[in-house]
């Protein structure tokens, strides 16, 4: 080897660093890179928190709530031999529906005792809930109410 330990010293010497100097706080330093999320100045998400899209709101706040198409009601205590065709007669007559879920039991194929009606208006669910709650249908009494309502009022926390 041509280098000797006197050399190496010299390079040393000329890479001295005086670290009570101050760095600027525009510079960032030198070191480890911290990898992840939230390490780098990011407004992606500044501002956007819990900002939501909404319905309109049609009323005083209360009551049924508003679907996207319209008003749902549950209907239970639904025949368990029940066919579709038979809810939707039953219920037809009350306003246009329009959307009907008679959910079936996967094991045994029969209707699971309940059933879902969409109508376009508040007053065709209004009036199919007054008209239909307590008939029967197959020799079996039915419950008939509205399936969702609107969330109580409350302060909001900030």
């Amino acid at each position: 080897w041509d280098w000797d330990i006197w050399s190496c010293f010299g390079a040393l010497q000329a890479m001295d660093v005086d670290y009570d100097e101050e760095v600027p706080a525009d510079e960032k330093p030198a070191g480890r890179k911290v990898k992840g999320r939230g390490t780098e100045e990011d407004d992606r998400y500044a501002g956007k928190a819990g900002k939501f899209e909404s319905l309109p709101e049609d009323d005083d706040g209360t009551g049924p709530a508003r679907s996207i198409e319209g008003f749902v009601i549950i209907v239970s205590g639904v025949h368990e031999e029940a066919q579709e065709d038979d809810v939707f007669e039953a219920f037809a007559e009350y306003g246009d529906i329009k959307n009907l879920h008679l959910n079936l039991d996967r094991r045994t194929g029969f209707v699971k005792g309940y059933a879902f009606i969409e109508y376009e208006s508040k007053q065709e669910a209004d009036a199919a809930i007054k008209g239909m709650d307590g008939q029967a249908l197959l020799d079996q009494k039915l419950s008939v109410s509205w399936a969702f309502g609107k969330p109580a009022k409350k302060s909001r926390r900030r």
